[in-house]
């Protein structure tokens, strides 16, 4: 029997459940900033908005559904208490901001001398990249960014999901939408795809390997990297959902491969890099992309795995040095 569809009820409803018109591939963009694009887009769908939509449903939900909620949905902003600000701290969020127009302004020369003249990264790098976790939004601008750089040559081998993909896809009420957009990305003709994951307020990078390949081949086979730079979070807990989605879209799309080899197809968990802090993850996603799609062999396979995936990957240095770039791209 195929899935049954999503009730339009549910805590978040994007669209209708009508079927719509076929959309070319230029729309998916399209059709995520119609849910997400606002000044409130990292808030559109954490925690607490989808318990206040339901709540305003007459939803009623258990204690152990609302936490359940709040590790799936996390939230990306911060609010202060309402209450007088003292002078004091005026003034010290005053000199704060003057502090930061300083180092900004030293931070944007640092950058011209390097554009206009090579120098040491040591030297380079002295100041570096705010320290701050990227939301939603914030990511996806700078992986916009990061991937127009890339060659057109060096891009026909690969593909990207919307870094919310995964998150939506893991709520049943939008579950077949992202089955669909997915569906228009012909990741079975790519050599590799870029799945970023937020969850439990976290970034992690899945990549899916030849998936065009058959999963019962001994020479050339799929497989999934997930890549961690935080392991103590336990990157295995996230292999019950990577393997659903992965069974879900070779059922989308049609493919006669057996689904009990499907829930064999390797993922491999290589010793990456690991971040200093508890905010860099987002920053580790785009490096780990930006420099697998410079190092990617031709064909990978389990004899050369982990290739140079490795913890020695790359420099702090050299992750700063990138950062900066990007950052000062989007601005």
């Amino acid at each position: 029997m195929g899935r049954r569809k999503p009730s339009s009820d549910g805590p978040i409803n994007i669209d209708s459940d009508s079927e719509p018109e076929p959309e070319p591939e230029s729309d998916l963009k399209c059709s995520i900033s119609e849910i997400y694009n606002d000044q409130l887009s990292k808030h559109r769908t954490c925690w607490m908005h989808v318990l206040a939509a339901s709540k305003a449903q007459r939803q009623s939900l258990t204690r152990g559904e609302t936490e359940e909620i709040k590790k799936i949905s996390p939230c990306f902003l911060t609010f202060s208490p309402h209450r007088q600000r003292s002078t004091r701290s005026v003034k010290q969020k005053n000199v704060s901001r003057e502090v930061s127009r300083k180092t900004q302004k030293q931070d944007s020369k640092t950058c011209s001398v390097s554009r206009r003249k090579p120098v040491p990264v040591s030297r380079a790098c002295r100041v570096s990249p705010k320290k701050q976790k990227l939301g939603s939004e914030a990511f996806e601008c700078y992986f916009e960014n990061l991937w127009k750089s890339f060659s057109e040559d060096k891009k026909t081998s690969f593909t990207y999901f919307d870094c919310l993909w995964f998150s939506l896809y893991i709520k049943p009420t939008t579950t077949d939408k992202v089955l669909t957009w997915i569906k228009k990305k012909h990741i079975f003709s790519k050599k590799y795809v870029f799945v970023p994951i937020v969850c439990w307020s976290h970034w992690n990078l899945l990549i899916l390997c030849h998936f065009g390949e058959n999963v019962e081949s001994k020479t050339q086979r799929p497989c999934m990297l997930l890549l961690d730079s935080l392991e103590m979070a336990d990157p295995r807990r996230l292999e019950p959902n990577i393997r659903k989605f992965v069974v879900d879209i070779f059922r989308e799309e049609g493919r006669p491969e057996n689904m009990n080899l499907l829930r064999k197809i390797p993922l491999l968990i290589p010793k990456v890099p690991q971040q200093r802090n508890d905010e860099e993850c987002g920053n580790f996603v785009l490096y780990f992309i930006n420099l697998f799609m410079e190092s990617a062999p031709q064909n990978f396979s389990m004899e050369g795995y982990p290739y140079f995936m490795k913890k020695n990957w790359f420099t702090y240095e050299s992750l700063d040095c990138f950062c900066q770039e990007l950052y000062s791209s989007a601005k």
